[in-house]
């Protein structure tokens, strides 16, 4: 097993992003090369970066951009890049696979090796994020890969908000969460705020619960999808193992936000702190249902 290192230097990036993917996939590109050249190890970019955010409206056409992970338009120039910099990419794409179409991610370690796939869990479906049209439900579980810098679980924007998934990621041995994010304001006729302070928070309270570094890689700037217009709220963010926010971008600034994440002090403050040692996991049967009663026989 790959030792974790001390400590590691995460970069999440912050980027917009146009409809045409060459364009989108050679900034993201140089953003991961300026995020190398100030030391990053892992470097995340935001979720489906690859295009506009098409699921703010239902079209059938816009599953021409989906792509088999084998063979895949750009996770080989990624994996290329990831081996020539010596850094750690998870990366969000569009995937098809047979007939069914996921939300995904492949983990890219520093020698170019695609370690695995995940498929993202939890599917929103709402005005202005119709993703359930798009995308079958994951059917991968959740996903921590060894990597060279640390044990990587990621989560993908809506499971961002599922203390599920946090806990899961870091039962399974996770040193840090990444989510990868597409999320700004909301249709006119919606009644939940258009916050990015309700988003933070969610993903604080995973820090905090579970004494662990979170970081979170949003988009930028005002989109028009099918006469339908989404402006994204950044606020790109790394929290510590404390819940403190130690770097934050607003809603204009792009590029990498980087932060020194000191893992073996984590996890000692993880182990003092006691949250895994007085779990109670045989009282938690409701949490396997889906109205809260447990069932047997």
């Amino acid at each position: 097993m790959t030792r974790t290192p001390d400590t590691v230097k995460l970069a999440v990036v912050q980027m917009h992003v146009t409809d045409q993917l060459d364009d989108n996939v050679t900034r993201a590109e140089a953003h991961v090369r300026d995020a190398a050249r100030q030391g990053s190890n892992v470097i995340l970019l935001p979720e489906l970066f690859e295009n506009l955010y098409f699921c703010q409206v239902e079209r059938e056409d816009y599953f021409a951009l989906a792509h088999p992970q084998e063979g895949h338009p750009f996770i080989g120039r990624f994996q290329n890049l990831a081996a020539e910099l010596g850094v750690v990419l998870p990366l969000s794409y569009f995937e098809a696979a047979g007939q069914a179409h996921y939300n995904s991610l492949v983990c890219i370690d520093a020698d170019g090796t695609v370690l695995g796939n995940y498929r993202k869990t939890h599917i929103p479906d709402g005005p202005g994020y119709e993703e359930k049209y798009y995308f079958n439900p994951g059917d991968t579980g959740f996903k921590v890969w060894p990597t060279r810098y640390g044990r990587v679980g990621v989560g993908i924007c809506w499971d961002q908000w599922y203390p599920e998934t946090a806990r899961v990621m870091m039962l399974q041995g996770a040193d840090f969460l990444l989510y990868p994010t597409a999320i700004g304001s909301e249709p006119s006729e919606v009644e939940s705020p258009n916050s990015h302070h309700m988003w933070q928070r969610a993903m604080v309270g995973h820090a905090v619960s579970n004494s662990a570094y979170v970081g979170a890689a949003n988009r930028i700037g005002t989109e028009v999808v099918g006469g339908l217009s989404q402006t994204y709220y950044g606020h790109s963010f790394i929290s510590d193992y404390t819940g403190e926010l130690v770097a934050e971008f607003g809603d204009t600034e792009e590029g990498p936000l980087l932060h020194d994440l000191n893992l073996a002090e984590a996890k000692k403050f993880r182990a003092g702190m006691g949250f895994f040692r007085d779990r109670r996991p045989e009282l938690y049967g409701p949490l396997l249902t889906t109205d809260g009663v447990t069932r047997r026989g």
